[in-house]
């Protein structure tokens, strides 16, 4: 069993350090945009900055290709080159049906898996060149496509509608546990579907004059990437000189209210990051709550506080 889940984490692994520079490039443009651009009623308005603008468009290109290339090369680390097209399609799948992260990592292990099952089927020997080439890729990618789109792609909106339901009678509740549940949601996935859900019900909510929610998400948005930021530089022995890299990068994109600086990290340890994250964020969304933090545009950071703008103490 261990072995079996080591070799997990090895596959992530690879599909991780492939992963880290889009994250990385796609987090800073999109950061120093938002933090540059004047505000708006609504957030960063880039109407009057195209520069800023095509940095913005640029960083989420990159972005973009982020859930791709992490499955890509988690099936690439699995089965090799010929699981790169099923890993790549797969991701790109994912992303498309709003999957997100979670989508990536099981698109990227699905598409390993289809892949070395394939390799042990026994073809005449004067077949075996154009597998890896031709019939691999092609069979891999209508498997996983398949199952991406007809499996996982309905039951993932329908999962969303229903939490965004849910969240909506919670509202009208204890405000510490939906401050809780916010935090827990917006965590999770970091950035994938189950934090939209989180983020846009709150969101709606500014619509509604009450501007907690918001607050609250705002707080939790930035604990997991500034708190794996720190970790590596307050215990850098613990830490390769890629995750260190990766940290400092998770530290930009914390403190411009990016959660998705924290993937690097939770896709290598999944099992033992994205439980601490999701506390870290719960504390920081229940503190925002119970201090009475609103924020009055659906994002947070500097940018915004240097203007008295956003994210205050209710009255």
């Amino acid at each position: 069993m261990k072995q079996h889940l080591f070799k997990v984490k090895q596959y992530l692994l690879s599909g991780v350090s492939y992963a880290i520079p889009f994250v990385a490039c796609g987090g800073i443009l999109i950061a120093v945009a938002i933090a540059l651009a004047p505000m708006g009623p609504n957030g960063p308005d880039f109407s009057q900055a195209p520069f800023l603008k095509m940095l913005m468009d640029i960083g989420g290109t990159a972005f973009a290709l982020l859930v791709p290339v992490l499955a890509g090369y988690i099936a690439f680390g699995m089965a090799d080159r010929p699981a790169l097209v099923p890993g790549f399609v797969g991701g790109a799948i994912a992303h498309q049906v709003g999957a997100g992260f979670l989508g990536g990592l099981a698109a990227g292990l699905l598409a390993g898996l289809v892949v070395m099952l394939i390799k042990k089927v026994r073809v005449p020997i004067y077949f075996k060149p154009v597998m890896p080439i031709l019939v691999i890729p092609v069979v891999a990618s209508l498997i996983v496509g398949f199952v991406m789109f007809r499996l996982l792609g309905v039951p993932i909106r329908d999962l969303m509608t229903s939490l965004s339901a849910w969240l909506q009678v919670m509202g009208t509740g204890n405000r510490i546990v939906l401050a809780a549940i916010l935090g827990a949601m917006i965590a999770f996935d970091m950035g994938g579907p189950v934090n939209k859900v989180a983020f846009f019900f709150s969101a709606a909510m500014i619509k509604e004059g009450n501007f907690a929610p918001m607050g609250a998400c705002a707080a939790a948005i930035c604990v997991p990437p500034l708190g794996l930021g720190l970790a590596t530089l307050l215990g850098r022995r613990l830490w390769t000189q890629q995750e260190r890299e990766a940290g400092y990068a998770s530290l930009a994109m914390g403190m411009i209210g990016i959660t998705e600086g924290a993937i690097p990290f939770a896709a290598a340890e999944p099992l033992r990051t994205i439980p601490v994250i999701m506390l870290g964020s719960m504390t920081a969304s229940v503190i925002a709550m119970l201090g009475g933090v609103g924020n009055h545009a659906p994002h947070g950071g500097p940018a915004q506080v240097r203007r008295g703008q956003g994210v205050r103490r209710e009255r």
